[in-house]
């Protein structure tokens, strides 16, 4: 089963990498030996790669995660200036907490309107999953 950003819910995470403008991959790993990524599958004829990171993603580490909600807009934010020649585009907004702090990832994604713009959440590693 595919697991949603939601799932991080409760979570202890111990690292996260990649989290950075300009990334087109971030890596968070769990206290309990999870390790989830938020990807894109890169195609011909678009680009989504992270754009800001708001927040210290220090402040989510070794301590339960209380919030974990993902938004989408197709609409640009008031004080973004869009660039000349964009088609189709999509903003998608990570929401994590703890009670040491708060991150907001936000991906851009853009494209001639015919290739996907999301970004993907997915686990790719589960240590228990290889024991007997």
């Amino acid at each position: 089963m595919k697991p949603k950003f939601e799932d991080l819910l409760g979570k202890i995470l111990t690292s996260i990498t990649g989290c950075e403008k300009g990334s087109e991959k971030i890596t968070f790993c769990t206290r309990d030996g999870e390790e989830y990524i938020l990807y894109h599958i890169q195609d011909c004829c678009e680009s989504v790669t992270v754009e800001d990171v708001c927040g210290d993603v220090n402040d989510l580490l070794n301590s339960p995660i209380l919030l974990s909600r993902e938004d989408t807009s197709e609409e640009n934010p008031k004080n973004i200036t869009p660039p000349k020649y964009q088609e189709s585009f999509t903003w998608t907004f990570y929401n994590i907490a703890t009670c040491n702090g708060h991150v907001t990832i936000r991906w851009y994604g853009k494209s001639n309107g015919y290739y996907s713009e999301s970004v993907e959440f997915d686990i790719v590693q589960y240590e228990n999953d290889n024991k007997n």
